[in-house]
């Protein structure tokens, strides 16, 4: 009876653990956003999954980050009405799956190869709902401390459980 309760417990923590493992992927890893970095092969064979965050390190008055489908990315183009991310250090969370196609907006700098394209994929054995478009690294933050804590919580009880 005890084995059948470890396995349960271990079940739950996994369920909801693994939507805390969220990962921060620096683009272009030391190098980061800019020019005369093949964004592609740095992209080729990582995996990206809902919930990570993408952040963009770059000279702030130098670059910039636009989010555009996959014909603006193939005819560099900056969307209409889009305001460019521009603070340097922008953090974008994987919301959805599907792919995800990013632009340096300033002068020729896409024509030039800053822009990445990534696939994103649902964690799998996730239940719990995709973070929404708007949330902010803060409340994304909080998000993933709650769930920290009920991980923690949930161990607890697997563990009292066994006694």
């Amino acid at each position: 009876m005890a084995f059948v309760r470890v396995i349960i417990a271990l079940a739950i923590v996994g369920a909801v653990i693994t939507p805390t493992l969220a990962k921060d992927i620096a683009v272009g890893d030391e190098s980061g956003w800019k020019l005369n970095f093949d964004y592609q092969a740095w992209a080729e064979g990582k995996e990206f999954h809902i919930g990570d965050r993408l952040i963009f390190n770059y000279t702030k008055e130098s670059h910039n980050v636009l989010k555009v489908d996959g014909v603006g990315f193939q005819q560099c183009a900056k969307p209409d009405g889009i305001e460019p991310l521009n603070s340097g250090n922008d953090v974008i969370t994987l919301a959805s799956p599907g792919k995800k196609w990013y632009i340096c907006g300033v002068a020729n700098h896409c024509a030039s190869g800053m822009k990445l394209v990534i696939n994103v994929t649902p964690n799998l054995g996730s239940s719990a709902p995709a973070p929404s478009p708007s949330s902010t690294p803060e409340s994304a933050a909080v998000r993933e401390m709650a769930l920290t804590f009920f991980a923690g919580m949930i161990s607890a009880f697997g563990i009292f459980m066994m006694i």
